[in-house]
């Protein structure tokens, strides 16, 4: 499932992260690897904070759907 669909608060696995090439390399270096754990802080508006790497990232829902968990 997207990221964007993951509940707040829950651990999550990521699978795959798609788009473009381009796409793919910015959502890497914020640390959204494949097997990298992620955790919704909050949503707001279809935008969401999450925790990744030890940080604090804010994405659109666009981005989020590029991320499988």
């Amino acid at each position: 499932m997207p990221l964007s669909m993951a509940q707040m608060g829950e651990r999550n696995i990521i699978k795959k992260v798609g788009g473009r090439e381009e796409t793919r390399k910015f959502l890497e270096n914020l640390g959204f690897v494949a097997g990298g754990v992620v955790t919704v802080i909050s949503k707001t508006g279809g935008n969401m904070i999450v925790n990744v790497k030890e940080s604090r990232v804010a994405i659109g829902k666009d981005m989020a759907n590029r991320i499988m968990v």
